[in-house]
């Protein structure tokens, strides 16, 4: 029988991402949704790493099963990391991202290019059926650009320039986001882990 992992996410986007990174691991990857999981987590811990352990644990203990979680955000150092663990929450809950990503490009506005520096992070959390957790970190670096470029990305991925590819993150292919992205230099860190684990 297939080991199952749920990825603890109901975004589309991110966990077309997780199957395409996880596609070569004998397992069968669920979201939330799919595996039948409805429960809300109170993510209040001060890093991302946290954040994710929180959402991981909690989870594992309803299902029983392998779960990943992951906290990612951005930070923008000019202003202060902002909006760091709050990326998600930054200027409420509910507020689209074409005006979260407008309110960055203004605060900036005037901001010349060396100072516009930004770094996307994703913490990848594991709750194993033993009871331990392991927690994994990617980073990308970039700046952020001065309006929204691109349609493949989702979140702040159309503001987020990196200058080795010449492009934002939302202008990259699937292929080419995940070999870059802070979320797919986390994921593939914890498949390593989970196949030398369980022996995969």
């Amino acid at each position: 029988m297939r080991r199952k992992v749920i990825f603890a996410t109901s975004n589309a986007g991110k966990m077309k991402e997780v199957r395409s990174i996880l596609a070569d691991l004998e397992v069968e990857v669920l979201s939330m949704k799919e595996a039948g999981i409805e429960l809300e987590v109170v993510e209040d811990g001060t890093t991302f790493e946290e954040n994710a352990i929180i959402k991981a644990t909690e989870i594992q203990k309803n299902c029983g099963e392998i779960v990943l979680a992951d906290d990612s955000g951005l930070e923008v150092d000019y202003l202060n990391k902002e909006p760091g663990i709050y990326s998600a929450r930054y200027l409420g809950e509910d507020t689209s991202y074409a005006i979260k990503n407008k309110s960055l490009i203004d605060r900036l506005e005037g901001v010349e290019d060396e100072k516009r520096t930004a770094r996307f992070v994703c913490a990848i959390a594991a709750a194993f059926p033993d009871g331990t957790t392991e927690v994994t970190r990617g980073t990308i670096e970039g700046r952020i650009g001065y309006e929204e470029k691109g349609s493949n990305g989702f979140g702040y991925d159309p503001i987020f320039y990196v200058p080795e590819y010449g492009c934002t993150t939302a202008e990259l292919s699937l292929e080419q986001k995940n070999e870059a992205s802070h979320r797919g230099k986390a994921l593939r860190l914890m498949k390593e882990i989970i196949k030398a684990k369980y022996e995969l």
